[in-house]
């Protein structure tokens, strides 16, 4: 496998950030309740992860180990900062409805960790895939989450659409259940504690059933000997 497969299945699947490693838990949570929300999230993250992957890849060289991770840090809040500025300026219903949490992505576990663990030590174009596919795969349990929420909570899917995406958007909103009044609790975070931890078991039981396929012994049937008599 090579070395862009490897990350693929480390980021989507086998070491998914949101979903094995269980880190960036405070966005995830709190932010899901609505599926345009949690793209809107997705789509920040995997903009700063790579932002912030490529810049320390390309200085790893000249970074003092010493102080290493506040230069992280410092990094990763200067692709924030820009892209906070965006969604301010093009995306402003979304901004206000991600509030404190949009800014709060410097200190989320996922970024730094990949700048430390991998951004630091490779070069530019394998550090910006990790970063990409490390933000997809987050993104993907984001909108799991929130498809589920949406769904379970007010019966809708992209209700809001237009915040991210402008007013033509609005008609995407897809309304599958007539519901009169939202269910609060898995629009709130206890809900999305209780959601998510069926996600996690669901892929747990996949893993399990497949690892039970791949080392399930396969028998090999002995070759029967055929007796010919003579006739004659």
């Amino acid at each position: 496998m090579n070395k862009y497969a490897e990350l693929t299945w480390q980021g989507l699947w086998k070491n998914n950030p949101g979903l094995v490693q269980l880190l960036g838990l405070c966005p995830l949570l709190a932010v899901t309740s609505t599926l345009t929300n949690a793209l809107g999230m997705g789509v920040a993250t995997i903009a700063v992860m790579v932002g912030s992957n490529a810049t320390v890849s390309l200085v790893r060289h000249w970074i003092p180990r010493e102080i290493r991770i506040p230069i992280f840090v410092m990094i990763i809040a200067g692709f924030v900062t820009c892209v906070q500025l965006l969604f301010n300026a093009y995306a402003y219903g979304l901004y206000q409805s991600l509030g404190i949490f949009l800014p709060l992505i410097v200190t989320n576990c996922i970024i730094i960790g990949r700048a430390e663990a991998y951004a630091s030590k490779n070069q530019l174009l394998p550090s910006i895939y990790d970063g990409f596919i490390m933000g997809v795969g987050f993104t993907l349990v984001l909108v799991v989450l929130g498809a589920i929420r949406e769904i379970l909570g007010q019966g809708t899917l992209f209700d809001g659409a237009d915040l991210l995406l402008g007013p033509w958007a609005s008609s995407l909103r897809i309304e599958l259940i007539a519901i009169d009044q939202s269910f609060l609790f898995i629009m709130l975070p206890p809900g999305a504690f209780v959601a998510m931890g069926f996600i996690i078991a669901l892929k747990n039981s996949l893993n399990t059933k497949v690892e039970a396929m791949i080392e399930k012994p396969v028998e090999v049937q002995k070759p029967q000997r055929v007796r010919v008599s003579k006739v004659s």
